[in-house]
């Protein structure tokens, strides 16, 4: 189980594979942008029909005889950098494996890495994404209506983390006739505390690059005790008053009092535990606080859940850290998967946040923007939501379409300031084994984990067709270590990641890699649990199985029949189906359309998500499922036919109940599609919350 830290064995062929590729990428650079010049997106396009003095057009017409010239006079180095370059792919290690230190700032934060500390006997819960970010070399991307890949791939990794590293927020209304915030309940809450969702939209004005986005405090839109425009309130002054040293209760001048409800003249008075005098209804006489109080917020509680501290990362701040160490407790983080939450009573008093981090005694007008609006669907154990933002406390980041070698520096890079162990630059290049086709492109998968990646395998795919068979699709498969439990066993947990065959109508070669990726899957299951010769060690706990990526067909299509009743959905199941041909009522595709990317409904995560919950909106800018009397190829922008579901649902997350200990029990808390890579990406991103509970009390 050797994790492939470079992609070449010996720093001599690592050499001669630098050299060969710097011959090489100056005649790619210049075919790319040639290629690019002549397609052209549907905002370059509006941008050249509002150029008065068609300057953008000018600058083509110059810049593509230019490419062409400079392509000429490069490819004789490019044909002596090829012949170096394509035998060395041969021996060329299937993925890179990179882990990034956590700096001292982040381990303070606990964003970089999850805790590995002794498996709680009540379990925990994880966190896992997909999304197809389509970072193809920026000329193939263009046929996505899609551009500047380098831009893209670092903004993707800065609102992948910007989400993930945010606290998680969770609101509770405890009223007798209302248990949950509705969407017009929530809109009509004065916000009293905003969380800046506009940060990802504008990263060049970030200046924290290692933390979640800033929050900012507003000061209450309206007062608690009065209606807006009233001048009278004895605890709101006006405006003309705001530099008034004198209390509102009595302002009169005389002498501040220990009888004063809010001043309380610089004597303090210590209340009996768990009891707490609101100074607007009273001096203890009630044994609750009241309803009419506008003070005393007895019904709203906002919990904020951070990571809690592991005891092994206690351990490495006080100095036990060995440097060379590989393990869990060189993250320097915390664990942030199971969430602690503390119910607020309506008695505390004073405003504050408690050692769990639990925003406490916040009046009513006060609220979080919150990510998303979670429902439940009839008899839905779970919750689901739209989300503009990816879940709090991510701990399994998916990627397909990371094709492009720059870009996938790029994206590494951000990345790595949230998930200390990445897989990237997964795949072959050239001629290999069953990739009996000269692959121009590696499989686009990467993996990224919180937690320590023990093991990894990837394999190609054999049976591509077409243009799908020019790039090295396959599946990647990782072990990783979550915890350890009372009697030394690790806790460990699989993750698969895939990239199935993208064209329409080959049912067939979709479910022969389905049939291949159970194949895969088992065996690799089986091999990575074999110890090494000569040592004795416990068998493994097996935490979870969990299946991400891009399948490549729906649950909807008539086309799709065959993949929806594939064996694949009778060992792991999908949150979001019924059954083959069903899918739930909540569930929602994931591809968009992409001559809509640039429309200003759809440009940033807030106004995609709105619209998403919006069901007129959804048959403007989601792909549905073809129809008979629509050309599949054609745009959906204004047709009025009949469509089915939701919209093509081909980003998957399932999860397998097989094999888990005995008593172990997986539960669904949360699914949610993620609007965040708005303009970013022609997909819409998928993320489920799994809660792994072991049957056992808490001691």
């Amino acid at each position: 189980m050797v994790l492939h830290i470079t992609p070449y064995s010996s720093a001599c062929l690592h050499f001669l594979d630098g050299l060969s590729w710097s011959l090489v990428f100056p005649c790619y650079w210049f075919l790319d942008r040639l290629l690019a010049s002549c397609v052209a997106t549907s905002l370059e396009k509006r941008q050249r029909s509002q150029d008065p003095c068609s300057f953008l057009t000018l600058c083509v017409l110059i810049s593509a005889p230019l490419y062409l010239l400079l392509l000429l006079a490069s490819l004789p180095f490019a044909l002596l950098g090829f012949i170096i370059w394509a035998p060395l792919q041969a021996i060329r290690q299937p993925y890179l494996y990179t882990y990034c230190r956590p700096d001292k700032h982040q381990a303070e934060q606990g964003q970089a890495g999850a805790g590995i500390g002794e498996w709680r006997p009540q379990g925990r819960s994880f966190c896992f994404c997909s999304a197809n970010v389509c970072l193809l070399p920026d000329s193939l991307a263009r046929f996505n209506n899609l551009s500047d890949t380098h831009r893209r791939a670092r903004e993707v990794g800065k609102r992948i983390r910007n989400g993930a590293s945010r606290p998680q927020i969770k609101i509770y209304i405890d009223s007798p006739t209302n248990t949950s915030i509705s969407a017009a309940s929530f809109s009509s809450l004065a916000t009293g505390f905003r969380r800046t969702s506009s940060l990802d939209q504008r990263p060049d004005q970030t200046h924290t690059t290692n933390g979640p986005a800033d929050t900012e405090t507003e000061p209450a839109t309206e007062c608690p005790i009065h209606p807006s425009g009233a001048t009278d309130c004895p605890v709101h002054p006006s405006v003309n008053d705001q530099g008034s040293a004198e209390c509102p209760v009595h302002p009169d001048g005389a002498d501040t009092t220990a009888d004063c409800p809010l001043h309380q003249g610089g004597t303090k008075t210590q209340s009996a535990p768990g009891h707490h005098d609101c100074p607007m209804h009273g001096d203890g006489t009630q044994p609750k606080p009241s309803t009419d109080c506008p003070l005393h917020t007895s019904g709203v509680q906002i919990s904020i859940s951070a990571p809690e501290p592991d005891p092994q990362e206690e351990e490495a701040e006080t100095g036990n850290h060995r440097p060379g160490e590989h393990g869990g407790a060189d993250t320097g983080s915390m664990t942030a998967s199971r969430e602690s939450l503390a119910r607020y009573h309506g008695s505390d008093g004073g405003i504050g946040i408690s050692s769990n981090n639990t925003l406490s005694h916040v009046p009513r007008t006060s609220i979080f923007k919150r990510p998303g609006r979670k429902r439940r669907h009839g008899d839905e154990t779970f919750d689901h939501e739209i989300s503009a933002f990816f879940p709090a406390n991510l701990d399994f980041l998916a990627l397909q379409e990371v094709f492009d070698h720059g870009s996938t520096t790029r994206l590494r890079r951000q990345l790595h300031r949230y998930f200390p162990y990445i897989l990237s630059d997964v795949g072959r290049y050239g001629w290999k084994g069953c990739c009996s086709r000269f692959k121009f492109l590696n499989s686009g998968l990467m993996l990224a984990s919180r937690y320590p990646i023990l093991d990894a395998r990837y394999e190609c795919y054999p049976n591509g067709r077409g243009e799908d068979a020019l790039a090295a699709k396959g599946a990647l498969f990782a072990k990783v270590h979550v915890g350890t439990s009372h009697q030394e066993q690790r806790v460990v947990g699989y993750v698969t990641c895939t990239h199935l065959h993208a064209i329409e109508g080959d049912a067939s070669v979709r479910c022969e890699q389905l049939d291949l990726l159970l194949q895969w899957g088992a065996e690799f299951r089986q091999s990575s649990s074999i110890p090494p010769e000569g040592e004795k060690v416990l068998e493994d706990l097996v935490a979870f199985d969990v299946i991400l990526g891009d399948l490549n067909f729906d649950n909807c299509s008539s086309e799709d029949k065959l993949e929806q009743q594939h064996a694949l959905f009778t060992q792991y199941k999908d949150p979001c189906r019924l059954g083959p041909g069903e899918d739930k009522p909540w569930a929602l595709g994931t591809l968009l359309d992409p001559s809509g990317l640039y429309d200003e409904d759809v440009s940033s995560p807030e106004s995609l998500q709105k619209l998403m919950e919006n069901e007129e909106g959804r048959k403007e800018y989601l792909v549905f499922p073809p129809s008979k009397s629509q050309c599949p190829a054609s745009s959906q922008k204004g047709r009025k036919i009949p469509l089915k579901g939701n919209g093509r649902r081909i980003d998957y997350i399932l999860y397998s109940d097989e094999g888990l200990q005995q008593d172990w029990k997986l539960e669904i808390e949360e699914f949610s599609f993620v609007t965040q890579l708005a303009g970013l990406t022609d997909h819409l991103s998928v993320a489920m919350r799994l809660a792994v509970s072991t049957g056992e009390e808490e001691p």
